[in-house]
């Protein structure tokens, strides 16, 4: 497969970008942080954790630039530039699934689409794995489009790791509302087995879906796996 990469169709176009960590108000009133509901320290510890991984990112980045600015080797200065893309693709990602400090509503299907696209730079791409989108807009609170997002990240990296063993292969991502739900469908053209103890994936995507007080069904066949998240647009 010749370019793989992120191909996003919507039902409209927008150009905006979203992510629930950053998508906020420029000084938002304490009253509208999350609500912790008795997990206060959990929330603390995670977004301290995120914080943290994002920092030693930029300061791994930061030390191969200076290595390599430094290096008087051709070869060794594109190897170490290889790393440090590489680097940066999995910092995007890290970024995009940064657990929101404050509630307020963003653009779901923009949200994904810039999820998506760090996703596919990070790995897909080089392992020849094209990734699609079909996204209908959605607005729904940060803290849901969190969730969401790390349904989508777990499902597509899933896929990635069990079902094309090493060849080119395709995913499509697909959001929809369907009338006061919201329809997530994730499907692959692998061969992966439907042996539910290939890995903890589900069991994590089962944990966000029932946090959005959502539902999952998973659909082997001949011809590849289609997940589908459904879960009211609304609490």
């Amino acid at each position: 497969m010749a370019n793989p990469g992120v191909r996003a169709e919507f039902d409209s176009p927008t150009d905006q970008r979203a992510n629930p960590a950053q998508d906020m108000p420029d000084a938002p009133n304490p009253s509208e942080r999350l609500p912790e509901r008795g997990a206060a320290a959990e929330r603390l510890l995670l977004r301290e954790f995120s914080h943290r991984i994002n920092n030693e990112l930029a300061s791994a980045i930061g030390l191969i630039s200076v290595a390599a600015h430094r290096c008087n080797s051709n070869e060794a200065k594109s190897a170490l530039a290889t790393v440090r893309d590489h680097l940066e693709c999995y910092a995007h990602v890290q970024h995009s699934l940064q657990m929101p400090e404050y509630s307020t509503d963003i653009e779901l299907t923009t949200y994904i689409q810039q999820l998506c696209r760090a996703i596919g730079r990070s790995r897909l791409e080089r392992e020849e794995i094209e990734l699609t989108l079909s996204l209908h807009p959605v607005r729904m609170s940060s803290e849901r489009c969190w969730f969401l997002g790390m349904i989508v990240f777990e499902l597509v990296s899933n896929a990635a790791r069990h079902a094309f063993r090493g060849e080119a292969g395709s995913i499509h991502v697909e959001i929809f509302p369907v009338g006061t739900s919201v329809e997530c469908r994730i499907t692959d053209n692998g061969r992966a087995s439907a042996d539910p103890r290939r890995g903890r994936g589900l069991a994590i995507v089962e944990a966000f879906a029932a946090r959005l007080h959502g539902t999952l069904d998973v659909q082997f066949g001949p011809n590849g796996t289609t997940t589908i998240v459904n879960f009211p647009h609304q609490l």
